[in-house]
């Protein structure tokens, strides 16, 4: 198997789920792309990524986490012994509890073995077996590995109150099934709904039929966020989509992502990603025709 240019490699359209190593060179320039990657952070002294406008010095055995549409770069670190393990956007949206902890975590990038060493030790037994079974080449080895990345996902979410101490595990599991289903309801209908009227917060708790107190409240613990940013990084995660389109202009892209402006589509982008939209496109675009040159 050729792992040379796994950057490249032509994910949304064929696998759920892709693994690789063994990379000579140091650096990857900053990019991004519609799937999500995990890296298992190699030995040696340097190890530095960075991730949207952060920059990260790690350790052997510390992970990267970087979520669907993330610009990340690897600025010099080891790529021959690190694990990239990458899963896809739609996979990751195909069940609500992945959706719900990919939001819970969007703002977290590290996992490092010295601050989570029991954790990390968790998830490093789960991503070595991911490497050895997709390498063997074994039937259903993206099954197999999809279960694995499930069981990553879940392990992460167990440890949620490492990372939040304000919200309570047991809080944001409670609720009854009935309650949870309304807001899979209204999550989705956002996601569909973009350039609806009224997606006020007020709006979705009458629509999942509860009070905005505690639409609001139990938002942000199956989420992570509070509404106006769950809904902004909704919207952000549309743009990043259709930018992919290079014929759609950027003044279309902010109205079907459900920016009322162009001023405030180029504001949240650039808090969000560190650089204007169509600066966002061009390394896109960039990638894209140097991949069919």
């Amino acid at each position: 198997m050729d792992y040379s240019k796994y950057e490249n490699y032509e994910f949304d359209n064929s696998s759920a789920f892709n693994l690789s190593t063994g990379f000579k060179q140091r650096s990857y320039k900053a990019h991004w792309h519609s799937y999500g990657e995990i890296i298992l952070v190699g030995p040696g002294k340097t190890n530095i990524f960075k991730v949207n406008q952060d920059t990260y010095n790690l350790v052997e055995g510390d992970f990267v986490l970087i979520w669907p549409m993330e610009m990340h770069a690897i600025v010099d670190a080891d790529r021959e012994k690190a694990l990239v393990i990458q899963f896809s956007n739609m996979f990751m949206n195909s069940l609500f509890d992945l959706q719900r902890i990919m939001h819970f975590y969007r703002n977290l990038h590290v996992l490092c073995i010295n601050s989570h060493p029991e954790l990390v030790a968790q998830l490093r037994v789960i991503a070595d077996e991911m490497k050895e079974i997709f390498l063997s080449g074994v039937p259903n080895r993206e099954l197999r590995c999809c279960m694995l990345l499930m069981k990553f996902m879940l392990t992460l979410d167990e440890h949620r109150e490492e990372f939040v101490p304000e919200i309570s595990g047991k809080e944001s599991r409670g609720y009854e099934d009935d309650v949870m289903r309304r807001m899979i309801r209204v999550t989705e209908y956002i996601k569909n709904n973009l350039t609806a009227d009224d997606l006020s917060q007020g709006a979705m708790a009458q629509m999942a039929g509860i009070s905005k107190d505690y639409f609001s409240r139990i938002f942000k613990n199956v989420t992570g966020m509070n509404y106006s940013k769950w809904l902004n990084t909704i919207r952000l995660e549309k743009a990043t989509e259709l930018l992919t389109q290079n014929d759609m202009t950027l003044t279309k892209i902010a109205m079907l992502s459900g920016f009322q402006s162009i001023p405030s589509f180029n504001r949240v982008f650039h808090e969000e990603k560190g650089m204007a939209p169509g600066e966002y496109r061009a390394l896109f675009v960039g990638d894209e025709k140097k991949d069919s040159d």
